[in-house]
């Protein structure tokens, strides 16, 4: 009889220390990793003990066992598959938690404003998102824009500059869903009232924003780059803006950022030096402000902008005028002056055989 009150009394010792040692491992915060964290990723179809195991060996939990009987414990909850990033001490239940909600690590991606679907793509794939070339697939589909733009042959201009954060798994077409549902969202917040008073379309005023956001860098000048085209629409005036050139430059795969004269004479429908009127559709991807200052442009006059060689632009109402600025331009920037009868530039902001105003910024 005292035997057996010894052992019963030894067995609730070992079951409460047990118990005890459970509610700890699982309830106290830990962490072995470094200070960078760690990022795991764990498969479709993982085994909870192979999970458990994982997290032990990375230092994410105390105890493989203790963790493995949390989850079978939890056996109606199931882990998700993804990366997880573990940076601070947490509990046994927390990781749990983490990873049944599924809570995986997203990898940012930055757009900036301009960037061409050529470029995007290329920002997507050094993310290790997707491969260029498989965006490129899923942006060459206009479907998720019918509706604003029938005659969009791609997303170009609908790839709205923002910072994203996708995890791993992430597959080209929901990037670039993403990125769309991020224009509508954008677009949906102008006003209605005075919005597009020149009677442009969604899909023209788009491809007028990408002209203006590939001519300058400057917030403050946005609204006047977008009054001179305009202006220059309405006098049926080449917009002769260099942006559209190394566009058509770069669809024929001539692009190295560098327009000489022989490539204003480049046949292509964007090429707005030999094409009156906009270009066929976007040559980049236009942020807020660029839209912005196409729907709801200012009262101007002027017809011309040079370059200041400062990143903004000197702008004026005549050509005398411009050519006056072209001659001022060429002084700052240490030029030889031109013979301005061989001189008819327009909206430009820099000279032939310069590099593109938008690898320069």
């Amino acid at each position: 009889m005292k035997l057996r009150l010894i052992l019963v009394v030894l067995l609730v010792l070992a079951l409460t220390g047990s118990a005890a040692w459970l509610a700890w491992t699982l309830l106290s915060p830990y962490s072995a990793f470094g200070p960078d964290g760690v990022i795991l990723e764990i498969r479709r179809g993982t085994s909870r003990r192979s999970i458990a195991r994982m997290l032990e060996q990375n230092g994410v939990v105390r105890s493989a066992l203790a963790f493995e009987l949390l989850a079978r414990w939890r056996s109606n909850v199931e882990l998700q598959a993804g990366e997880y990033r573990f940076d601070q001490p947490a509990s046994a239940t927390e990781v749990f938690r983490k990873i049944a909600e599924g809570r995986v690590f997203v990898h940012p991606l930055v757009i900036p404003e301009g960037l061409n679907m050529f470029e995007v793509a290329a920002r997507v794939e050094k993310a290790d998102l997707s491969s260029a070339e498989e965006f490129l697939r899923a942006a060459s589909d206009p479907a998720l824009i019918r509706d604003l733009a029938p005659q969009a042959k791609s997303l170009e201009g609908f790839l709205f500059p923002a910072t994203y954060g996708f995890p791993r798994s992430v597959k080209a077409t929901e990037i670039a869903a993403a990125m769309v549902a991020r224009f509508r969202q954008a677009f949906a917040a102008f006003p209605a009232e005075g919005r597009s008073p020149h009677g442009l379309s969604a899909y023209e005023a788009v491809t007028l924003a990408s002209l203006v956001e590939e001519e300058t860098g400057q917030g403050d000048e946005r609204p006047l780059i977008a009054g001179v085209f305009y202006n220059r629409l309405a006098r049926r005036v080449a917009l002769q803006c260099d942006p559209t050139v190394l566009y058509a430059m770069q669809l024929a795969g001539k692009n190295d950022g560098v327009i000489h004269l022989s490539d204003l004479r480049l046949n292509s429908p964007y090429n707005t030096y030999i094409h009156r009127g906009l270009p066929p559709g976007p040559i980049s991807n236009p942020g807020q402000a660029a839209l912005q200052a196409v729907l709801f442009p200012p009262q101007t006059d002027y017809l011309y902008f040079v370059s200041n060689t400062e990143g903004g632009h000197f702008f004026s109402r005549t050509l005398a005028e411009h050519l006056a600025n072209v001659a001022k331009y060429r002084r700052l920037a240490g030029l030889p002056p031109k013979n301005a009868s061989s001189s008819t530039p327009a909206g430009k902001s820099a000279p032939p055989s310069k590099p593109s105003k938008r690898r320069s910024r």
